[in-house]
C-alpha cells in the first residue's frame, strides 16, 4: 500500500504519453489523471475513453518528426509506450516505428528541453533463444535476432542510453508479458487461438508477467525516482510479478478465465522451431499474407525459460507488485465474463 500511495503523491505536472490509447498507456493515463497531472496523448487514432477523461489527444505519426516535435511543446515528463509489437512483418515498419519513432521523441525532448523521458522497452532485447532463469540487467543483447521487434526495440534502447549521456534523463523499462482487463495482445491472442494451440516442449518452463496495474505503477515510480535521484539515468529495469510460473499454467489459467479448455496437445520444441523456419521461409519467398503460425522466435519463448531478476527496480524505484497473479487472474475472468473477446 506505501508503494501505491507515494504513486499518487506528486506535485502536478504535464505530461505526455505516446500511444496513450493503448492497453499500457491508457493504464499510466489513469494513474497520471489521480494525480492531477495534465495529460496528453500522441497516437494515431482518438479514444472515446481518453476523451471521457479529459485528456488532451493529438493525433499523429511518431515517425513525423514535426509532429512529435509540436506534441513535445509545453511538456515536463514524457512516458514513451508507443511501439510496433508482434512477432511478424516488414523490417522497415518495425524500425520506423520502434527506431525512428524513438529519435524523434529524443529529438523533440532536447529541442523543448525537457528534463525526463521513460521509455517502454521489453526484456526480449536480451532473450536469445536459450533458457534465460533470473538473469539481472547486466546481460547483454544477443548477437542475433529471430525477430524483428526485439531486434529495434534493442536498437531503439541504445538511443535512450545514449540520449542519458547527452544531458537527457532516461530510464528503461522492460516489462514482461503484461495482461489484464482491456488487454489488446496476450489474452486476446491466447483465446483467439485456443482451439488451435499446442505445447511447446515439456511445459515446465517457468516465466515472467506482469499484471497491468504493477506495470503502470512502475512506470510511475520510475518518473518519481529519476526525479529525485538524476543518478539513476540510464538505467534499465526488467519489471514483472516476481513470480515466475510455468508458461503454459498461466496459459491455461487466461483459458479457464474465459471459459475456454486447456491446452492439450504438444509438440517437441525442436520440431516447432523446425516448422517456424519452413513456414518463415514459404511466406517469404512466396509473399504469403498473414503471420505463419509458428515461428523460430515463437517456439523459443513457447519452450524457454524466461524470467528475470527485479531486485533492482525494488531496490532504486520501490517497486512492488501490489496485485499478485490470482487476484489479477480473478479481475480478468470477471472482465471476460462482462466483456467477452470474439
Amino acid at each position: 500500500m506505501k508503494n501505491h500511495e507515494s504513486i499518487k503523491a506528486n506535485a502536478s505536472k504535464k505530461v505526455l504519453v505516446t500511444g496513450g490509447g493503448g492497453f499500457l498507456g491508457s493504464a499510466i493515463v489513469k494513474l497520471l489523471v489521480q494525480r492531477n497531472d495534465h495529460v496528453r496523448s500522441f497516437s494515431r487514432n482518438r479514444y472515446p475513453e481518453l476523451t471521457s477523461m479529459g485528456i488532451e489527444q493529438i493525433q499523429g505519426d511518431i515517425c513525423d518528426n514535426t509532429a512529435m516535435e509540436q506534441a513535445l511543446r509545453g511538456v515536463d515528463l514524457v512516458f514513451h509506450t508507443a511501439a510496433k509489437a508482434g512477432i511478424w512483418g516488414n523490417y522497415s515498419d518495425y524500425y520506423k516505428t520502434n527506431v525512428i519513432g524513438t529519435q524523434n521523441v529524443i529529438a523533440g525532448c532536447k529541442k523543448h528541453n525537457i528534463s525526463r523521458l521513460i521509455y517502454t522497452s521489453s526484456p526480449s532485447v536480451v532473450f536469445n533463444g536459450s533458457d534465460m532463469e533470473g538473469v539481472n540487467e547486466s546481460v547483454s543483447y544477443p548477437a542475433k535476432y529471430h525477430a524483428y521487434y526485439p531486434r529495434t526495440k534493442a536498437i531503439a534502447e541504445q538511443y535512450v542510453i545514449k540520449a542519458a549521456g547527452q544531458g537527457l534523463m532516461t530510464i528503461i523499462l522492460r516489462p514482461h508479458l503484461i495482461w489484464g482487463p482491456r488487454d489488446k495482445h496476450f489474452v486476446p491472442r491466447i483465446i483467439s487461438r485456443a482451439k488451435h494451440l499446442i505445447r511447446v516442449g515439456n511445459g515446465k518452463n517457468l516465466v515472467d508477467t506482469v499484471y497491468i496495474d504493477n506495470a503502470s505503477d512502475a512506470h510511475i515510480l520510475a518518473a518519481d525516482g529519476l526525479e529525485k535521484n538524476p543518478k539513476l539515468s540510464g538505467n534499465m529495469y526488467f519489471i514483472s510479478q516476481g513470480d515466475p510460473v510455468p508458461l503454459w499454467d498461466m496459459i491455461n489459467h487466461i483459458l479457464k478465465a474465459a471459459g475456454l479448455a486447456p491446452v492439450k496437445r504438444s509438440m517437441p520444441r525442436r520440431m516447432a522451431w523446425l516448422f517456424g523456419f519452413i513456414l518463415e521461409f514459404a511466406y517469404r519467398t512466396f509473399n504469403i499474407r498473414g503471420e505463419p503460425r509458428m515461428t523460430r522466435f515463437l517456439a523459443d519463448e513457447l519452450a524457454k525459460a524466461h524470467w528475470f531478476d527485479i531486485s533492482a527496480s525494488g531496490k532504486d524505484l520501490g517497486y512492488t507488485p501490489r496485485i499478485s497473479i490470482k487476484e489479477g487472474l480473478r479481475r480478468l475472468e470477471s472482465w471476460l465474463q462482462n466483456k467477452p473477446l470474439g
